[in-house]
């Protein structure tokens, strides 16, 4: 019962980092977002929840296995700490993007987010195989968003 408990918390936390953007990203989509000029390759608006859904519960799942290898380990701790460095950008890049309307400022964001993102899946690694393959998705729809943001600052 403690572990499903811990899996719920986990993947609990990464839905959460969605779902408390979300105020800053429904309001700005109809709106300034709709106005920007984006690159052939912007996917459809509706694809964005979906995908996160996904994202997020693989990242829930993925932190569960490293938080059940020992949070009193030093190398599961250090893990953790680039996990919720990450995390934070990833709310943060919303507020960023969507709340300031700022693609440029954003793409700091997202590019410091993508590097602990990375520091994470090194981090990861050699604790779980599982967990670190479970981040890749992320770490690929990451980079995918970054381009995205980048085309977008350029074209605006």
């Amino acid at each position: 019962m403690i572990r499903f408990l811990k899996l719920l918390a986990s993947v609990a936390v990464c839905q959460a980092t969605g779902l408390l953007s979300t105020p800053f990203t429904i309001s700005a989509i109809p709106t300034w977002y709709a106005f920007l000029n984006k690159p052939f390759f912007a996917p459809p608006n509706w694809i964005f929840a979906p995908a996160w859904t996904i994202l997020y519960t693989l990242m829930g799942i993925s932190l569960y296995i490293i938080w059940s290898k020992g949070i009193k380990k030093r190398k599961v701790k250090q893990a953790l700490g680039f996990f919720f460095v990450q995390l934070g950008l990833n709310f943060l890049w919303s507020y960023v993007f969507f709340g300031l309307k700022s693609p440029e400022l954003a793409l700091l964001n997202i590019a410091a987010m993508w590097v602990f993102i990375l520091m994470t899946l090194v981090k990861f690694r050699p604790i779980s195989k599982l967990a670190f393959y479970l981040l890749i998705p992320y770490f690929l729809w990451v980079s995918f968003a970054s381009l995205l943001n980048a085309s977008i600052a350029i074209l605006n």
